[in-house]
């Protein structure tokens, strides 16, 4: 379904309407009451791009952020490995 909204508001919700975009939706501006523009996924305009959804290593990690106790998981992890002394922690500048 495609929502119709104002200039204003658009300007005003910018950023939500690119994730509700990038989930699917699609959204028509209208300006003085006449329809401006659309705003749809760039695959859209042209199939030969790629998505917007993040692959490969970024993508693991964006899944596992919403795992219940990951956080905890990793800071357990990060723990143990400044405890470790069999490896010595990389020095970074």
């Amino acid at each position: 379904m495609t929502e119709i909204i104002g200039v204003a508001e658009a300007k005003r919700t910018f950023a939500d309407l690119i994730d509700r975009v990038g989930a699917g939706e699609r959204v028509l501006v209208t300006r003085h009451g006449k329809p401006a523009v659309a705003i749809v996924a760039p695959e859209e305009v042209d199939p030969s791009l790629p998505s917007g959804r993040p692959t490969g290593f970024a993508a693991l990690a964006g899944m596992l952020a919403d795992v219940e106790g990951f956080a905890d998981v990793m800071d357990d992890v990060v723990r143990s490995r400044d405890d470790a002394r069999d490896r010595p922690m990389p020095q970074l500048e």
